[in-house]
């Protein structure tokens, strides 16, 4: 089992590291991509700042995050297990997990990194999967076919992404749904999905569980105290 979850736009102020090594980081044949995403943000950035904003979809009082990407090359690092905040990782709380556990069994998905392993270490940085970014593009086309050679398509994979990083890699995944039932009727609260997406993960992870299908997986989350269905390839957790 194989779980992909995506970034967050919240993120640790500050690493606490050495700089960025691009060889020191795992899933090797990502790294000529990750150089030509890494040097078209930093020009990106370098130049006027209206248009580096209005790209990035930043306001301008976000200015901080266009002088983060200016510096990506020398400013401090710190592991993806720290660098990710929001209510997905909150709930997730990867400092509390076994850590070989956790760099074995998660993806984290990245608009500049493509993907990510727990213990990689990466400066703050602002650049989302949705992007199109000059003059490579749409950033989920410039991934898709590194990570399609890069990423292994066996076993089962535990889809937690977004639209935007799901569109940078296609392979069969089941992808967890989440919805709210009330009086009957389902239907999808954003935050929530989010929350309780961390929390499944976690829990798939703290309790070393290794389900190789959908249905085992469907199996596993009821042991585990959830309502969930199969419904096609998606695994549907119900809450209330």
């Amino acid at each position: 089992m194989l779980i992909l979850l995506p970034p967050s736009e919240g993120k640790a102020g500050s690493g606490d590291g050495p700089p960025l090594d691009p060889a020191a980081l795992s899933i090797p044949a990502l790294t000529t991509t990750r150089q030509r995403v890494l040097g078209a943000l930093e020009t990106l950035c370098a130049g006027p700042a209206d248009q580096a904003r209005q790209v990035l979809g930043l306001s301008p009082g976000q200015a901080d995050a266009l002088a983060r990407n200016r510096e990506l090359c020398t400013a401090p690092t710190l592991p993806a297990a720290r660098l990710y905040t929001g209510v997905l990782y909150d709930n997730l709380d990867l400092a509390t997990l076994d850590p070989e556990r956790v760099e074995r069994s998660l993806l984290i998905f990245s608009g500049l990194w493509g993907a990510l392993r727990a213990a990689d270490r990466v400066p703050p940085y602002r650049l989302a999967m949705g992007v199109k970014l000059p003059p490579l593009g749409a950033l989920a086309a410039v991934w898709r076919p590194a990570l399609t050679t890069a990423l292994p398509a066996g076993g089962l994979l535990v889809d937690m992404r977004s639209a935007p990083y799901a569109a940078a890699w296609k392979p069969p995944t089941t992808h967890v749904r989440v919805f709210r039932e009330r009086d009957g009727r389902r239907s999808v609260v954003s935050h929530m999905a989010k929350a309780t997406r961390g929390a499944v993960a976690r829990a798939l992870l703290r309790n070393a569980a290794d389900p190789a299908t959908p249905d085992e997986l469907v199996k596993t989350l009821l042991d585990l105290g959830y309502t969930a269905e199969l419904n096609g390839p998606n695994v549907d957790v119900i809450t209330s």
